[in-house]
């Protein structure tokens, strides 16, 4: 499902990372750890098309990033990406439920069952109807997993899903990216620092300069 080749990126005369390689198959589950400013949420971006890399390759279900134009790359990331993002990117003009659905809107597909039972998977049942702003930062990132995965994506690239959730919630949310991965047959990529998210994965990589290592979660 996703290829990468000896991925290269810095900015101006300072490098984030380089001589970074990864395959992640359908079904398979990798947790990457890494400190901050590593380039860890940078990879991510790399990895999705919303930044260039300097150096080598990404392929995703057999197409090459480096093949594909501004709107080949947001057809890839429409049909084929779930993004989790660190800072949420809900719409606030939208409702929660619209916020979450709007990936199969996007795709001319309307399923409010699917979006409902979603928002009560991250225990945001009976909220739809809410606006954004009325919501609770943990809430919103929960919002944004929801999203991620309602159209059921063939990759999941997740930065940080739980870095704002208490742990029973981030069970909960754990839980349904395991769902995507397990019965879905998706490939899924994690960025965390959590000791709990980690242990739910395949296998476990640490993120440095010089590219990624296995590692065991501390």
């Amino acid at each position: 499902m996703l290829h990468i080749d000896h991925l290269a990126k810095s900015f101006g005369d300072t490098p984030v990372f380089r001589d970074l390689s990864l395959d992640l198959a359908r079904g398979e589950f990798v947790a990457l750890l890494g400190e901050s400013g590593v380039g860890k949420s940078t990879l991510l971006n790399c990895i999705a098309g919303l930044e260039d890399a300097d150096a080598g390759r990404v392929v995703i279900d057999g197409r090459d990033l480096a093949t594909l134009d501004d709107d080949g790359r947001a057809r890839l990331r429409r049909q084929t990406l779930g993004f989790v993002f660190q800072a949420f990117h809900v719409l606030p003009h939208l409702s929660v439920a619209d916020n979450v659905g709007l990936p199969l809107r996007l795709l001319g597909r309307h399923d409010p069952a699917r979006v409902d039972a979603l928002l009560q998977a991250v225990g945001l049942g009976g909220l739809g109807a809410r606006a954004p702003a009325q919501l609770s930062g943990g809430q919103l990132q929960r919002v944004a997993i929801a999203r991620a995965v309602v159209h059921r994506p063939a990759l999941i690239l997740a930065d940080e899903p739980t870095g704002n959730l208490d742990p029973t919630t981030a069970a909960r949310v754990l839980d349904l990216l395991q769902v995507q991965v397990r019965e879905h047959g998706c490939a899924c990529l994690l960025v965390t620092h959590a000791e709990a998210a980690a242990a739910r994965a395949d296998r476990v990589l640490q993120v440095t300069a010089m590219g990624l290592r296995s590692a065991v979660a501390a």
